[in-house]
């Protein structure tokens, strides 16, 4: 009977070995991605893409946009 507790012990062990591991690895997948999505808050008023910030929109809407007029509010970023 012995082994029988070593063995619950050993796998108790590695069980809380692999919660410290994961927990050490940071965020899950799915908390990665609503943490990208938060950043993204600047959107394309012409094809809806999302940017993190003016200047990318900026840049974005020179090179697909060239023909429409630019928004007002990237006029003024550098």
């Amino acid at each position: 009977m012995a082994r029988g507790q070593q063995k619950a012990q050993s796998q108790a062990k590695a069980a809380e070995k692999q919660a410290k591991m994961k927990k050490q690895q940071g965020h899950s997948a799915n908390e990665q991605k609503k943490a990208a999505q938060k950043a993204l808050i600047h959107v394309c008023i012409v094809c809806k893409a999302q940017m993190p910030d003016p200047k990318t929109y900026k840049q974005h809407f020179e090179n697909k946009h060239p023909k429409n007029d630019m928004p007002e509010e990237l006029k003024a970023v550098s």
